[in-house]
């Protein structure tokens, strides 16, 4: 008998939990489109590995996603785009691939005082994307680069009432307080998740921004480009490499969505 062909939809993968954000976004402005999500938590976080190993995990989800139909790929993770986009688009060169990257552009066209933070992995700030990105967006505003080792683990972990997880955060902004900065961008999927703890650490007069709306927007442009439709709501499909009931149970808490089950996979 004929395997069936997948059913085409968007498919989204990060080191974890981060790109919910990205798929909570994408699912509330086209709920109709068929969207599946693979979280890598058995290798979460990316922020503190190698970059070959970055890009072979990315390469194996994506080889994953595009067996079950996905049509256009979504990278919801600021380190796996800033190590491993270009080699998946050098390996499915007709695939629509959408990244996700901090938006330096939009911060310069934001600030009020030409001073700029970036909350990030220390994997993003040390790659040749990023430091392209500042040279060719940053322009004349000063932009201060905060490296935040160990958040991206203390978020997957899902206790955002943890009196370590609020240390770190407010250790992670007071240089940027110092600094004087009135925007900041949050260079991580899962920085949103903990938003209103980075933003009381930074203090009501500074903005926040993040990435998921424009990388949503982009990913939903590419679908309709390909002339790809669904007729009703669909199922979100999750899985995860690590633990499944887990991730099922953070999913559940962190969107609101409480019929939130996702399966095992072995990519």
């Amino acid at each position: 008998m004929k395997t069936p062909t997948p059913a085409a939809c968007i498919g989204v993968f990060d080191s974890g939990v981060g790109g919910l954000t990205v798929l909570r976004e994408l699912r509330r402005q086209a709920p109709n489109v068929p969207l599946h999500y693979v979280a890598d938590t058995a290798h979460a976080p990316y922020g503190r590995r190698a970059a070959d190993e970055i890009v072979q995990r990315c390469l194996r989800l994506s080889e994953h996603l595009i067996a079950q139909g996905a049509a256009v790929l979504v990278i919801a993770c600021n380190t796996a785009t800033a190590h491993a986009v270009q080699a998946l688009r050098e390996r499915w060169p007709g695939l629509p691939i959408v990244g996700t990257e901090p938006g330096i552009k939009p911060a310069v066209a934001a600030t009020r005082n030409g001073r700029i933070g970036v909350l990030a992995t220390p994997a993003t700030l040390n790659s040749a994307r990023y430091q392209s990105l500042l040279a060719r967006h940053s322009g004349q505003a000063e932009v201060f680069s905060q490296p935040c080792p160990g958040l991206a683990d203390l978020i997957e972990a899902g206790d955002f009432e943890s009196p370590v997880l609020r240390s770190l955060i407010n250790q992670f902004c007071a240089p940027l307080r110092a600094a004087g900065v009135d925007t900041v961008l949050m260079g991580c999927t899962h920085y949103p998740l903990v938003q209103a703890l980075i933003q009381a650490a930074l203090g009501p007069e500074v903005q926040l921004l993040n990435i998921e709306t424009a990388v949503a927007r982009q990913a939903l442009n590419r679908w309709a480009e390909l002339g790809l439709a669904a007729a009703e709501p669909t199922p979100i499909i999750l899985e995860t490499t690590g633990n499944a009931a887990a991730f099922s149970t953070f999913v559940r808490h962190a969107l609101a969505w409480p019929q939130a089950q996702a399966t095992l996979v072995a990519a």
